[in-house]
C-alpha cells in the first residue's frame, strides 16, 4: 500500500469542493472510507480557489478575540437532560437555544445505516439525534452549501464539528455573511474509519440474525463507570437485551492519516467556543460538579460572540469558571500518537 502525501495534508473538510466555481471537484473515499478531494482537470480553470480555501495548514486563521479563552466546567442543570448526552449536555443546551430563537442547527446524526452525518435541524424534536459522540467521520456532503445558503437567508445558524470541518467552514464563509454564524468546535481524539464502522455494523446483524434499532457509542447506563465508561451498546429490531461489543476506537489503528498532523490540537481555536469532556475535573475544586459520575462539560469560549452564547445559556448550567491550566487535555496540546501498526493494519484489513 502506498501512502501519498494528500493523505496527511487532507482532512476532508470539503471546503475545497464546496468553493469550486466549476464544480470539478468530488470527494471519493479511499480503501478506509475516507474522502479526499479528486478534481476533474478537463474542467479546472485554475483559478486556485481550492488551495486559498484550504485551512489544513499551520497559517490557518482563527476566531480567537482574547489573549488566552474564557474557560468554564458545567453541566445542564436537569439530571435526566445530563444522562442523555455524552458529558454535561453542552452542545444539546447550545442547540436548544438557537431553535427557540428561531434558528437552525447543523450537528451530527446517523443515517438509516448508522453511519454519521451531518444534518440540518429547525426543530426541538430534530437535535435529538446529534447528542452523543460520533468516534467515525461524519459524512458533510454539500453542509457548507446549505449553511451559506441559511446565512444569506438570514438565519442564524449553529454548527458543531471537530476542529478541521470548522476550519473549513468558516474558511468558506465569507466574512459578511458570519454575523449570524456561531461556530462550536469539539476537542478531538481523531476521527474513526467509516468503512471499517459500517463493516463492523454488518457483523454484528449477521451475528445476531437481528437488524440494528439503537447505537450508543458511549454508554453511561450499562457501567458503574457511568460518564467515564468507554463501553458501546447496540439495540437490536424484537431484542429486549442490549448489547455490548468492543469497537476499536481507541486503538488508533484506524484513524484518518490527517489526524497524526492535525494543526489544530492547540488553544488557536477556529470556533466561537470548544466544547468537551471536563475531564481531571476530580482533582480540582470543582469535582463537587461531577460527583454524580453524570458527566460535566468543559467549555472554552474563544470570542466575544462565544462568550455573549455562553452568557445565554449559563442559566440553564450548573457552571464555574476555572484555570485552564488545570483542564488541558493532550489534544489540546498536540495530535494523536498513532499505533505503529496503523499503515499495516490498513494494508491487511482491505
Amino acid at each position: 500500500m502506498h501512502i501519498n502525501k494528500t493523505q496527511f495534508d487532507c482532512s476532508g473538510c470539503t471546503a475545497c469542493a464546496c468553493v469550486c466555481p466549476k464544480q470539478c471537484i468530488s470527494m471519493e473515499p479511499d480503501s478506509l472510507g475516507f474522502k479526499y478531494p479528486n478534481v476533474d482537470l478537463s474542467r479546472c480553470i485554475d483559478c486556485s480557489l481550492c488551495v486559498k480555501t484550504c485551512p489544513f495548514n499551520s497559517e490557518y486563521n482563527t476566531t480567537l478575540e482574547f489573549d488566552k479563552p474564557i474557560t468554564f466546567v458545567g453541566k445542564n442543570k436537569d439530571p435526566e437532560e445530563v444522562m442523555k448526552s455524552q458529558s454535561g449536555g453542552a452542545a444539546d443546551i447550545l442547540s436548544k437555544h438557537i431553535i427557540k430563537r428561531g434558528g437552525v442547527v447543523y450537528g451530527v446524526g446517523f443515517s438509516k445505516d448508522f453511519q454519521a452525518v451531518h444534518k440540518r435541524a429547525s426543530t426541538l424534536q430534530e437535535i435529538e439525534e446529534f447528542r452523543g459522540s460520533k468516534y467515525v467521520q461524519s459524512e458533510l456532503n454539500d453542509t457548507f452549501k446549505e449553511i451559506k445558503k441559511d446565512l444569506i437567508e438570514g438565519k442564524e445558524v449553529l454548527f458543531i464539528g471537530t476542529p478541521c470541518q470548522t476550519a473549513g467552514l468558516q474558511s468558506f464563509i465569507p466574512t459578511k455573511l458570519k454575523a449570524n454564524l456561531y461556530v462550536i468546535d469539539i476537542i478531538c481524539h481523531g476521527v474513526g474509519s467509516p468503512k471499517l464502522w459500517a463493516d463492523y455494523l454488518s457483523y454484528l446483524e449477521e451475528k445476531e440474525n437481528a437488524k440494528l434499532e439503537k447505537v450508543n457509542f458511549r454508554d453511561k447506563n450499562i457501567s458503574s463507570l457511568r460518564w467515564h465508561s468507554c463501553l458501546e451498546s447496540f439495540k437490536f429490531v424484537n431484542r429486549e437485551k442490549v448489547y455490548h461489543y468492543l469497537y476499536r476506537f481507541y486503538s488508533h489503528l484506524h484513524l484518518r492519516y490527517s489526524c497524526k498532523e492535525c494543526p489544530f490540537t492547540n488553544l488557536r481555536r477556529t470556533s466561537d467556543i470548544t466544547i468537551g469532556d471536563a475531564w481531571g475535573i476530580e482533582k480540582t475544586a470543582q469535582s463537587y460538579l461531577a460527583a454524580d459520575q453524570k458527566g460535566c462539560s468543559l467549555f472554552l469560549i474563544n470570542t466575544c460572540k462565544g462568550e455573549t452564547l455562553f452568557k445565554a445559556i449559563n442559566n440553564s448550567l450548573i457552571s464555574q469558571e476555572v484555570d485552564l491550566s488545570q483542564y488541558l487535555q493532550p489534544q489540546l496540546l498536540h495530535p494523536t500518537t498513532f499505533d505503529k501498526k496503523r499503515e499495516r493494519f490498513e494494508k491487511d484489513y482491505v
